[in-house]
């Protein structure tokens, strides 16, 4: 009865069941995988939701594209990141997963292909299979930072691949786009006709030093589209704003436009209360973005005090975003760990392989997390895990 669509086997995994088992039991648990902004303690105006309940609300005429003065606070949204861009070339989603499977929908027929970062966020390998399209990977490999593998890009590529997709920074390894590797991307693109899909969800958010930075939007030689919201950019995961930006030759622009004009006007998904707030609401959650900043280079640099004395453990660099990868001494599976901290120390980790790192082994920490539970939670990781050495 259940779709290919679906894994066919839904049981949750060691680490779930033994989260699962701890929760059950009452014990403490510190989690150092939270990336929820409502729950790490930030400080939110009172009055920040207000503009939801305006009485334009009540009004409902529909756009497909998305209401005119949402999309224009959009649009200097990306003026303010560096790109310039007129609001007819932004379309707005309920969030980012919906964009991707917007894109996907616009893109691909059933078992075309997109071309995925690796290491990355898993949230691909579910989202192009609930469309039935596939993926092929792609490597960043870390040489001190870490870059795109172009010779990996060019193997990947088949007549089904339609479009390349990178995260800036990427979850969770924190490395943005460089300039030199958008325009090999960017040549890669044009030759083969692929649309490149820029997810800037954290751009906001820079770390280390990474002055080759560059949105994705900065080029115009391939149809090509930047992906944010309110979620990362004003710690509002609940009310559900999206946005996709468009570039490349007028043409292709046009022609896309054209056809997602028809697709999202099937969905009609994007609330009314929320593109009336959106103006608002962009231009207030400065002090949101400030305090996850603050918050997550505080919590970065404690973690590496915290390593200093330990030769086996290196904090990788983070250019930017809310993770931070420790690389552990690798004489046990990351799995083994994950589950002795959790039931040890009551600490909960990412693993490595969770992101599809390509050896073992690595630790992926939230920096979100509130700054006494971070540090309490990450001496508990770093005396265990360097002790392994």
């Amino acid at each position: 009865m259940i779709s290919s669509r679906f894994p066919s086997d839904l049981s949750p995994n060691a680490v779930t069941r033994a989260i699962e088992a701890r929760l059950a039991s009452g014990r403490p648990l510190i989690d150092l995988t939270e990336s929820n902004p409502t729950r790490v303690g930030l400080r939110y105006p009172i009055d920040l939701l207000a503009p939801l309940a305006s009485a334009e609300s009540l009004r409902y005429e529909p756009q497909s594209l998305g209401l005119p003065a949402a999309r224009e606070a959009v649009a200097a949204e990306f003026t303010r990141q560096g790109v310039t861009l007129s609001p007819d070339r932004v379309t707005l989603t309920t969030s980012t997963s919906e964009a991707y499977a917007l894109l996907f929908k616009l893109f691909c027929n059933p078992g075309d292909a997109v071309l995925v970062p690796q290491p990355s966020y898993p949230l691909f390998e579910h989202l192009t299979r609930l469309e039935a399209v596939e993926t092929a990977s792609y490597a960043l490999e870390y040489h001190g930072t870490w870059r795109i593998d172009l010779d990996t890009v060019t193997r990947a590529i088949t007549p089904r691949t339609k479009a390349v997709l990178v995260v800036s920074p990427n979850n969770p390894t924190g490395s943005y786009l460089h300039r030199d590797d958008l325009a090999a991307l960017t040549r890669v693109c044009a030759e083969h006709r692929l649309a490149l899909v820029g997810d800037e969800v954290f751009f906001d958010y820079a770390l280390d030093a990474a002055p080759q930075a560059t949105p994705v939007l900065a080029q115009a030689d391939v149809l090509t589209c930047a992906l944010g919201g309110l979620s990362k950019s004003g710690g509002l995961p609940q009310v559900k704003l999206g946005w996709i930006g468009w570039g490349g030759p007028e043409r292709d622009v046009m022609a896309a436009l054209r056809a997602y004009d028809i697709m999202a006007d099937s969905y009609l998904s994007v609330s009314t209360p929320v593109q009336i707030a959106a103006p608002a609401l962009l231009s207030s959650v400065h002090t949101i973005r400030q305090q996850i900043h603050a918050r997550v280079r505080h919590n970065l640099d404690r973690l590496r005090v915290l390593c200093h004395g330990w030769p086996s453990l290196h904090v990788l660099p983070v250019e930017g975003g809310w993770s931070a990868v420790l690389r552990v001494p690798a004489v046990r599976s990351e799995e083994s760990l994950v589950l002795d901290l959790l039931n040890d120390e009551g600490v909960l980790v990412h693993p490595g392989y969770f992101f599809d790192f390509p050896n073992e082994a690595f630790l992926v920490l939230s920096l979100l997390v509130e700054p006494s539970q971070f540090l309490d939670g990450a001496a508990r990781v770093v005396a265990r895990a360097g002790a392994t050495a």
